[in-house]
């Protein structure tokens, strides 16, 4: 499987939609299984995200959305 096309394909269709880019923020495996149908071995997907994450512009995410939802995300490594 083509990693770096797979983050091309998640970023077109992220790029332009602070909504979806919100949800891919907050739960990015079930936003990547749900939407894109991609399942694959973590350390795969993990490369996916940190990917997608590189190349996304979260200029357009208003600032306390992203705060929360880096809380969020924080909460679930148990930091």
């Amino acid at each position: 499987m083509d990693i770096q096309k797979i983050i091309g394909d998640v970023v077109a269709k992220l790029t332009g939609d602070p909504e979806l880019i919100k949800s891919f923020l907050a739960n990015p495996v079930q936003l990547l299984e749900k939407t894109f149908g991609i399942d694959l071995p973590d350390d795969q997907i993990n490369q996916v995200i940190e990917g997608v994450k590189g190349k996304l512009d979260l200029s357009k995410i208003d600032v306390k959305d992203a705060v929360g939802l880096l809380g969020k995300v924080k909460n679930l490594f148990g930091k």
